[in-house]
């Protein structure tokens, strides 16, 4: 469907099926640590989705894709989340930035981003042609 973006489909399913994406074409680096690792500080255990790495990958190029010159700390604190502090009061966490550094790297080299002048990154013209023709397919098979 012609003119289809982002914007117009349900962010789940587009999540959902840009990291399917992402991992049958196999561009994306994957450390080897991915298994191993917790997301952020306040987690207790790792992730059980063996998919989480692309899931994250994709709602990041997703984010940047709606929101330009979106640095490591922005998506730090969009991904962090309540840290369980016992009997005392919750309070906000933020999110793993190795991790994240990681993945935006990775969606750099395969040039779907590109460092911003502001300061952050931005979506490529490359990016926004894979990210718009994910949101197409999903719009024709609904």
């Amino acid at each position: 469907m012609a003119g289809t973006t982002v914007k117009d489909v349900n962010p789940h399913v587009f999540v959902k099926a840009y990291a399917a994406y992402l991992k049958k074409t196999g561009k994306l680096d994957v450390p080897k640590w991915v298994d191993l690792v917790k997301t952020a500080t306040f987690k207790e255990l790792a992730p059980y989705d063996q998919d989480w790495y692309y899931i994250r990958a994709a709602s990041i190029a997703r984010h940047i894709y709606l929101r330009q010159g979106v640095g490591i700390g922005a998506l730090r604190k969009k991904h962090g989340s309540t840290c369980n502090r016992g009997t005392r009061p919750s309070h906000h966490a933020d999110a793993s930035g190795n991790i994240l550094r990681k993945i935006v790297q990775g969606l750099e080299k395969m040039d779907l981003l590109e460092k911003d002048n502001n300061g952050g990154r931005r979506i490529t013209q490359n990016g926004r042609k894979s990210l718009d023709l994910i949101a197409s397919q999903i719009v024709r098979e609904e």
